[in-house]
């Protein structure tokens, strides 16, 4: 065996020694910009590109397991690719995560200080603010090296820099003058704890004991109806029966002044085919001010809106005994009246879905606000287009892009499982509300000012807006205080991250459409439509060719990670326990796209075993010396070990290619650790030390040979310990001194 071992394996591998050092090799060798590999003919400059925006972090705190994997998966991809020769961009970036953001610095000051925002100037809260963002950026960018990102960090982005804000703003006034953003009076969810609107995909469902009951509005109504809120009954306008329901057919068209327990209404009965006439009584209360559904059923027959709830999820009727009380105050006040007129009909125990705020926790109302929308359903002429089925000229809608966009095949979402998914909430999509009434995010770049009209001699006052890219001249012009819903801001993410507005910058004409959007598959709704949606107008393009969606990191059990269950698992501790390769196979192998992944510290700390085993691997294959010269005879069994290996590469090449990194990190840790390491090594042993000089040269070539390749195909998955490997390889098997940049093996 040779002497001349290098000296760093003869002790232990030790990755919270290493992992540093080499990530700042990497960072310092520029190799991360696809630039640089250009320049320095890593890839050639008119070589296949392949490009993929990180998925922004919020900067309201640290990274999670989920976040890990996601690094996991899109650093293997892009190593990948950048090993193919290809022109790799891993794009980085944080989201300034409006509502989260806003909400964490308001619960810091409010416990710190026993403040609210309104105890400070829009300037001096922002101020705060945004320093605790900075900060937060900061410790995420640390924690991305950590985990060894090797995104392009020349190019970092912040969904509120300047270059995205003006993107934003030339967004907003270039749906505008489309007639595809308005500002009108609609039924939103509203926050009463975070005093703001959130948007349907911010609203989650905690399910919570209820009563559903049956009542009839007065002695004299004809018609019975079931309900959970009854509070809200208070603004009823109508109620809507199907048009065939033989039970109410005499009903319909006819108009009731009635006493609901001491509430004067005026309620219509209506017509209305979305009913189903089969559910409970077949016949609803419409509160056109309080749901969205009868919102639209009110649109349908001009019925009046009767708002009954504030901002603050307390009652606003002229009842005395009603106004200022929370709502649940207020159902139970209207239950003893309805019980005690001898209307309520049944009282049953069910169990609800209770809407809440997802950031906030707050229980959500609809309320009509006079608000900022995307209008998804209303028709435009399309500009120029490579979208399939959407050509340029023709009468479209957004809906109508973002569902051909799927269904023509120019966005794949993988699993394809989720395009069934996909096209089903597209499908119900309603207009997007857009604005939040908070403080930190991208002001609405619309203003307004109050002037004086005579024209026919009678004075009155009237409101001028401007929607443009920078302020209007002239006096008197005051801005909308509220700020861009944050998915508005990330859905420009693939291409204002590009240079966008600038259609001719080289970044957008190289690198866009994105190669793969990877994210985890909760927020398909949330960001993925939106990002179709708005590259679809913007730039008659979809903004990535591939969705690949990763599941939810769980724990052992399979339970939700969450700080209340105490279960949940820092990556970064991983990383300093057991190394970030560790941490990043753990959540490689085993972790099919879209299904969620058990997760457990002692699996990590498993693979933290294997990245032993290569250690010690390497210090055997390297122990046995060798000429560097192939021999000028194989033995037939060393032929079979090569033939064998080389049968594996264009395996774990096809499953990376497509998307199947659990089952490529699967194989080549079984053909090392199991093949490698426990049956060719052992069988070399002898040979090694025996008198037979060519079998021995033979056996030598052979295991630097396939150990070599074995570290190119590992390197994606656990690119820390096979970088320190391959600094002491000998050069007679390397291309490049560097193993990131080394070619990827063919058979």
């Amino acid at each position: 065996m040779n002497d001349n071992l290098p000296e760093k394996l003869l002790k232990p591998y030790n990755p919270k020694e290493t992992e540093g050092r080499i990530y700042k090799k990497w960072e310092e060798s520029g190799f991360f910009s696809p630039d640089v590999c250009v320049k320095k003919g890593i890839a050639k400059s008119d070589a296949e590109q392949f490009s993929v925006v990180l998925p922004p972090p919020n900067v309201t705190g640290t990274l999670h397991m989920g976040h890990a994997a996601m690094l996991a998966i899109e650093d293997t991809l892009a190593r990948f690719h950048r090993m193919k020769g290809e022109r790799t961009l891993w794009l980085p970036g944080t989201d300034h995560a409006a509502i989260a953001t806003q909400s964490k610095v308001e619960s810091i000051i409010y416990k710190t200080e026993d403040k609210t925002r309104h105890d400070f100037p829009r300037e001096e809260f922002l101020k705060r603010v945004e320093q605790f963002a900075s900060e937060s950026h900061d410790t995420i960018v640390g924690q991305l090296k950590r985990m060894g990102a090797s995104v392009d960090w020349s190019r970092e982005a912040y969904t509120l820099d300047e270059k995205r804000n003006l993107a934003v703003r030339t967004a907003f006034k270039r749906m505008y003058d489309a007639g595809l953003i308005y500002r009108g009076y609609r039924v939103v969810n509203w926050d009463p704890k975070g005093q703001t609107t959130v948007s349907d995909e911010e609203v989650v469902y905690q399910e919570e004991k209820g009563n559903l009951y049956t009542f009839r509005y007065s002695p004299d109504f004809p018609i019975s109806i079931a309900t959970t809120r009854p509070e809200t009954k208070v603004g009823d306008t109508a109620v809507a029966v199907h048009p065939d329901d033989a039970r109410y057919k005499d009903f319909v068209g006819k108009t009731f002044n009635i006493n609901f327990v001491g509430v004067p209404l005026t309620i219509r009965v209506v017509g209305d085919s979305a009913i189903d006439q089969s559910f409970g009584t077949g016949a609803v209360g419409i509160t056109p001010a309080h749901s969205m559904t009868d919102f639209e059923i009110a649109r349908h027959h001009d019925l009046p809106l009767v708002p009954v709830i504030n901002e603050y999820g307390r009652m606003n009727i002229a009842d005395p005994e009603l106004n200022g009380k929370k709502t649940k105050e207020a159902r139970a006040i209207i239950i003893e009246r309805l019980r005690a007129a001898g209307l309520l009909e049944k009282e049953e125990s069910i169990a609800q879905n209770i809407p809440r705020a997802d950031r906030t926790n707050g229980v959500i109302e609809q309320l009509p606000k006079l608000q900022w929308f995307v209008a998804v359903n209303k028709p435009f002429t399309m500009g120029p287009s490579k979208i399939p089925g959407i050509s340029e000229g023709k009468q479209t809608t957004l809906k109508e892009i973002l569902q051909a966009a799927v269904e023509n095949g120019a966005v794949k979402i993988f699993p394809d499982r989720f395009e069934k998914v996909y096209s089903h909430w597209v499908l119900n999509l309603r207009d997007w509300c857009i604005s939040r009434q908070i403080l930190f995010g991208h002001r609405v770049p619309v203003w307004y000012r109050h002037r004086r009209l005579d024209a026919d001699l009678t004075q009155k006052n009237a409101e001028e807006v401007y929607v443009g890219l920078e302020a209007p001249s002239g006096e008197g012009w005051e801005q909308d205080s509220d700020t861009l819903d944050t998915w508005f801001s990330s859905g420009l993410w693939t291409f204002s991250t590009l240079g966008w507005p600038d259609t001719d910058a080289v970044d957008l004409k190289t690198y866009h459409p994105t190669s793969v959007l990877e994210t985890g598959y909760d927020i398909l709704f949330f960001w993925v439509v939106r990002m179709i949606l708005m590259s679809g107008f913007l730039l008659g393009d979809v903004p990535f060719k591939t969705v690949y969606l990763h599941g939810l990191v769980r724990d052992a059990k399979g339970q939700k990670m969450s700080k209340s269950l105490n279960n949940s698992i820092d990556p970064v501790d991983m990383a300093e326990k057991y190394g970030a390769d560790a941490a990043r196979l753990s959540l490689l192998v085993g972790n099919a796209p879209g299904n969620d992944l058990k997760l457990s510290e002692d699996k990590i700390r498993g693979y933290k075993h294997f990245a032993n085993k290569l250690w010690n691997i390497a210090r055997f294959v390297l122990s046995a010396g060798g000429n560097g010269e192939k021999p000028d005879k194989l033995s037939e069994a060393d032929q079979q070990i090569i033939s064998e290996f080389k049968e594996i590469i264009p395996e774990v090449t096809k499953d990376i290619e497509g998307f199947r990194l659990h089952l490529a990190s699967e194989k080549l840790y079984h053909y090392a650790w199991h093949r490698f390491a426990d049956v060719i090594i052992e069988e070399s042993k002898p040979i090694l030390n025996g008198n037979d000089t060519s079998l021995r040269a033979s056996r030598v070539f052979a295991l630097e040979s396939v150990f070599a390749d074995m570290l190119r195909l590992l390197h994606p998955f656990i690119p820390f310990v096979t970088e320190e490997i391959w600094s002491v390889m000998p050069s007679r098997v390397k291309h490049r001194d560097m193993l990131m940049v080394e070619k990827w093996p063919i058979k």
